[in-house]
């Protein structure tokens, strides 16, 4: 950023600073006059521009800024050398944030005079408030961002007079241009929708029409470069693209809003009392962890049932009535009964979801990753690497606001806390700007893994002091409690004598006293005493009478209730009422579902609550309790048999509910971002089944009995299923958006069927599912439909699921393609690079795939599932070959911008740039690298390229240790022997030479007469494989070249034709059939409704589209 500096005398000086070096400084903020009196970047650097009537505008910036102690301002006629197009781009894209960080912001308004003032009580309290609502500054596009961004905004008049700030003329701000006060005060711009924020701009004007758009691009949080002479109409569609990658980051990001979780369990627990956590906010050891700046983490810590989560809900909103109006707090709520929120990786996307809804230019560093990863880089196995990764980024990013985080009941993330934790300590040392809060029941791991030093503080409910007060805390809740019994209400000396009982045997504890109230709100007067004399006071014993007092209901009731708790127990997540019912077995003969449901739930003692719907545990402490000392009496025959009843129950309900187009979508291509649930849900019943049944047949591990196998037999439950109904399960995985978990599901299922040989027919019907999941994917989860077109038309003819849904191929395409018979041996394709692929690679264990494009990344894929797990960016020229160490840990990439770059296989990080010096013997590569090796032990790489030469690299220090000179054309290929003694080298010289890898001499010259591409050793160091062959180092073959594949191209048509992108074809811009990459085109020929289509691969295919037939 560059920045203007006023030195005493009143002369100014330009200087430039990174963004981590920039001090405070001023911004002006006005309206252009004539170009011709401005003053530019170019009168600056030449010393002129003293005469032009904008040097009165720089002066008074630098005079206002200087009352304001402050030395430095900026203004952006003289700030920005425009002359130069990547410096305007760039200063276009960082205008916002520019203005967003000033100190103070001044607004000049050369058109609004104080000059004629008169005290007078007849005139307005400002004579110059006329002059102000009519100035000029107000129509102007680009004053919209100025008056926005800045958190101080002051306004100036001709005669530098102060009129006022944006605060204390927010009601004439908002009759001017109807921006909503809140906006004014500061409240985020996130929280206005993208229509709102499109009409302010309605008005304005700017000189030239593009910068209608631009100017928006701070307010969306959005970048693109700035074409001039492109249109509004382009400018708006390139905003609203990119505005439109932004919500689906950010809808895809969200697996929680932590807010609603809050609310719910505020809801749950009866409502926040604040009598019951205020202590806290006088407690010593909070007070020093909030005003001490080396005071970063806290950490809550008590029994169950204590009210650790009701105090975190208290510190939130008390935090964030207290914060200044630029802090940040985000949070999150652990629950171990919750298989979506109940591990690391869902708490750093909590975490990360709230955090950039308060401060949306943080996207920018999960953007960069998701435009190339997708949904995926929330959810593959590599989600925790890469968004703990994001996350550091952003406590590191000089631009983070002061932030609080706050992650309730830590023992109860079930899955990778050790690396939770860990991180958490980590990110409390980084940063200054950020503190932490954390909660968890006394447990000693927990404690070893935060490290509470010099900048961490434990609070135990425990303490004698603290334990005071969290009984007084009780005793306010037990208050409460009394006022919502019903039957005693009027009798004060019952209240009394009830408050005395609960206040002796409660024992500092919330949840006991929540469940027995829950107890006596159903109980007449005369036995309330009663029951309190029964209550025991330690939780454990609340929970034996609760089962006991199931046990003793009435007729059927007792199995019921434990058909509902051992459902509960088994499954993934809080479960719907409609789930619950039929995943229960509860008795079919009801009119009302949920009703019924409701009414079991509430005999099941207090072990269960029902919110919106949803059935939850009452507290951990409960179902730890379920899970171990009643496990008996739910589970009498293992947990086992109840993941075997819910699996089945699971097939019934699907088998009952599922068919073609659930929601009524109609159309093939419609879009899924554009489908809302109908309601009532048809699918309400059905959803958790479709996600889970598999994970449940898992669990249930069936043994080697014939009784317990037959639903895993041919012609049994899952072969049924799959033959009639696996398309339909596919389209509402669709609409439940977990088509990554159904890919995961079928691969889980394949395993699972492996070594089963009594069901031979379904083993191959389970393989061919999987295959068909796997290959449509992308098509399926784009659009729900496309499960009946696309998936359906590019199967093979033989595909079994094709074969058994052949009845739901679109009869309006009545000339098919040609398919081959039966699935390639392309397992997946791997789409997201934005140009060729030139170099692919699997790690040793074959888990990953790396891949290198000409569009300067590497991705790594997993190789099971086809999600895009790191993209990694660096090189500024195409990236020719890509190679994994062996032990996977390393990934390099060599590229034509002459470097090799060493990355961190895990992370994405950048560990080491290859390259040299031309004054140094062993330098860098003089021209395009084509080729990267690792040896077997990952000392050394080996790089190969255009320069004639090979090189030798220490792979953990950079430093090239060999040049290897001798061809006498490019280098196209480079390898070592598995000891790595030789390395051999392939070149346009048509020769392959055999290296000493220690000393650099040429062993041997292999005359080839044939340019290689690509080689390797075997692992005897017998043979060289080629891409056409192998070759015997005595022995020389005979090669062939392979022909290239032609670029694919594409059109847009009208009718019938293709979408712009190539990927649908379309009718009348409406999408029809989703193409997978093997059949998209590179050339194409449309005949009234038929399409032929030539492809990349050399395959020509023909269809033909009766739109009209339905």
């Amino acid at each position: 950023m560059r920045l203007l500096r006023r030195y005493d005398g009143g002369d100014f000086s330009l200087g430039q600073f990174s963004d981590e070096a920039i001090p405070p400084y001023a911004i002006l903020s006005h309206t252009w006059g004539p170009d011709t009196e401005e003053v530019t970047f170019e009168d600056l650097t030449k010393g002129a521009g003293r005469d032009k009537p904008g040097y009165e505008k720089i002066r008074f910036c630098g005079e206002q800024a200087g009352q304001d102690g402050l030395q430095h301002f900026w203004i952006d006629t003289c700030c920005i050398n425009k002359a130069n197009k990547a410096e305007l781009s760039y200063s276009i894209n960082s205008m916002f944030r520019w203005y967003r960080n000033a100190t103070r912001c001044y607004v000049y308004l050369s058109d609004v005079s104080t000059a004629k003032r008169e005290a007078s009580d007849g005139l307005p309290e400002f004579a110059w408030e006329p002059a102000f609502r009519v100035s000029r500054w107000f129509t102007r596009g680009w004053t919209l961002q100025e008056l926005l961004a800045p958190r101080s905004v002051e306004f100036f008049s001709r005669e530098r007079k102060r009129l006022g700030d944006k605060r204390s003329l927010r009601r004439q701000i908002h009759e001017i241009t109807v921006i909503p006060e809140l906006v004014l005060q500061g409240t985020p711009l996130s929280q206005f929708s993208v229509n709102d924020r499109l009409s302010w701009i309605e008005y304005r004007q700017t000189k030239l029409e593009e910068d209608r758009a631009y100017s928006l691009l701070g307010i969306f949080d959005v970048h693109i470069p700035p074409i001039y002479g492109e249109g509004t109409a382009s400018a708006f569609k390139r905003l609203r693209e990119e505005i439109g990658k932004l919500e689906k980051c950010m809808q895809d990001l969200r697996l929680t809003d932590p807010r609603d979780d809050k609310k719910r369990i505020e809801d749950t627990k009866g409502g926040l009392l604040e009598d019951s956590y205020y202590w806290i906010l006088e407690n010593p050891d909070f007070r020093q962890w909030r005003d001490d700046e080396n005071s970063r983490l806290l950490w809550i810590k008590g029994d169950p049932g204590k009210g650790k989560t009701m105090l975190l809900c208290g510190i939130i909103n008390e935090l964030g009535k207290s914060m200044m109006k630029t802090d940040q707090l985000s949070y999150f709520f652990c629950q171990a009964t919750d298989s979506r929120i109940n591990n690391a990786t869902a708490v750093l996307r909590g975490l990360l979801y709230l955090l950039i809804n308060q401060q949306p230019s943080l996207v920018s560093q999960i953007q960069k990753k998701y435009d190339h990863a997708g949904k995926a880089l929330f959810e593959d196995a590599n989600a925790w690497v890469a968004l703990s990764k994001i996350f550091t980024d952003i406590v590191r990013d000089p631009s983070l606001n002061s932030t609080y985080f706050i992650i309730d009941a830590l023992d109860e993330c079930v899955v990778e806390l050790p690396k939770l934790l860990d991180f958490i300590v980590l990110m409390s040392s980084i940063s200054f700007r950020v503190k932490w809060i954390v909660s968890s029941r006394n447990e000693a791991h927990i404690e070893q893994r935060l490290q509470l030093n010099e900048s961490g503080i434990r609070l135990s409910l425990e303490l004698k002091e603290n334990a005071a007060q969290v009984s007084r805390a009780v005793y306010a809740y037990i208050d409460c409690c009394l006022l919502e019994l019903q039957e005693i209400k009027h009798d004060t000396l019952l209240q009394d004598s009830v408050r005395k009982n609960m206040q002796q045997k409660a024992n500092g504890t919330f949840l006991w006293v929540s469940l027995v109230i829950k107890e006596l709100k159903e109980a007449m007067a005369w036995e309330v005493l009663q029951i309190l004399e029964e209550v025991p006071t330690e939780l454990k014993d609340v929970y034996r009478r609760m089962i006991q007092q199931i046990k003793q209901l009435r007729r059927q009731y007792p199995e019921l209730c434990r058909q509902v708790l051992s459902t509960v127990l088994a499954t993934y997540r809080p479960l719907h009422l409609q789930e619950l019912y039929v995943l229960s077995g509860l008795p079919t003969q009801v009119q009302n579902i949920n009703q019924a449901a409701a009414a079991i739930v509430k005999m099941c003692g207090s072990f269960l609550t029902v919110r919106e719907d949803n059935v939850y545990i009452i507290h951990q402490s409960a179902r730890d309790f379920l899970s171990e000392e009643a496990r008996q009496d739910l589970v009498p025959c293992g947990i086992g048999n109840v993941h075997q009843f819910i699996f089945s129950k699971s097939l019934q309900v699907m088998s009952m509910t599922l068919r073609r187009d659930m929601y009524g979508l109609d159309a093939p291509g419609y879009p899924a971002e554009q489908i809302e649930t109908p309601d009532p849900d048809p699918l309400a019943a059905s959803r958790y089944p479709c996600i889970y049944w598999i994970d449940h047949l898992c669990d249930w591990n069936p043994g080697p009995s014939a009784e317990d196998n037959i639903d895993l037999q041919d012609g049994g439950a899952v072969d049924s299923f799959l033959r009639q109904r696996y398309l339909y399960w596919i389209e509402a995985l669709s609409l439940c958006k977990s088509m990554s978990k159904g890919v995961v599901l079928m691969a889980k299922l394949e395993f699972f069927m492996q070594g089963r040989t009594d069901a031979p027919a379904l083993n191959e019907l389970v393989k061919d599912a999987r295959r068909f999941i796997m290959s449509h994917k992308l098509a399926i989860e784009k659009s729900p439909l496309q499960a009946y077109a696309s998936a359906l038309l590019f199967s093979p003819t033989q595909s079994l699921i094709r074969g058994l849904f052949k009845r739901e191929e679109p009869n309006w395409i009545t000339i098919k393609p040609a398919i081959e018979e039966k699935w390639s041996a392309c397992l997946s394709t791997l789409e997201g690079h934005s140009d060729v692929v030139n170099s692919v690679a699997f790690s040793h264990e074959s888990a990953w795939v790396a891949s290198a494009s000409d569009n300067k990344t590497v991705k790594i894929w997993d190789a099971r599932s086809g999600a895009c797990l790191l993209t990694l960016k660096g090189h500024i020229n195409h990236v020719e070959s890509v190679a994994f160490s062996r032990d996977s840990a390393w990934v390099a990439s060599a590229s034509r911008d002459k470097t090799v770059k060493i990355w961190d296989a895990r992370s994405g990080v950048c560990l080491l740039t290859l390259k040299g010096h031309s004054d140094y013997v062993n330098s860098g590569h003089s021209n395009h690298v084509d080729s990267i090796a690792f040896s077997r032990d990952s000392a050394w790489v080996a790089s190969a390229s255009r320069d004639k030469t090979v090189k030798i690299w220490d792979a953990r220090s950079g430093v090239c240790l060999l040049t290897l000179k001798g061809h006498s054309d490019y280098v196209n290929s480079v390898a070592f022997l598995h000891d790595s003694a030789w390395v051999a080298s392939a070149s346009d010289d048509k020769t392959v030479k055999i290296w000493d890898a220690c000393s650099g001499e040429c062993l041997q010259t292999l005359n080839i007469g044939k340019a290689l591409c690509c080689i390797s050793f075997d692992d005897s160091g017998s043979y060289i494989h080629t891409g056409t062959g192998p070759i015997d180092i005595s022995v020389l073959l005979g090669l062939v070249v392979l022909p290239t594949a032609s670029e694919p191209c594409s059109t847009q048509y009208f009718g019938l034709g293709l979408s712009a992108d190539g990927i649908w074809i379309t009718y009348s811009l409406e999408k029809l059939l989703w193409l997978p990459s093997e059949y998209r085109p590179s050339c194409l020929a449309v005949s009234r409704n038929t399409i032929s289509i030539g492809a990349g691969s050399g395959r020509v295919w023909i269809c033909r589209i009766e739109r009209s037939r339905s």
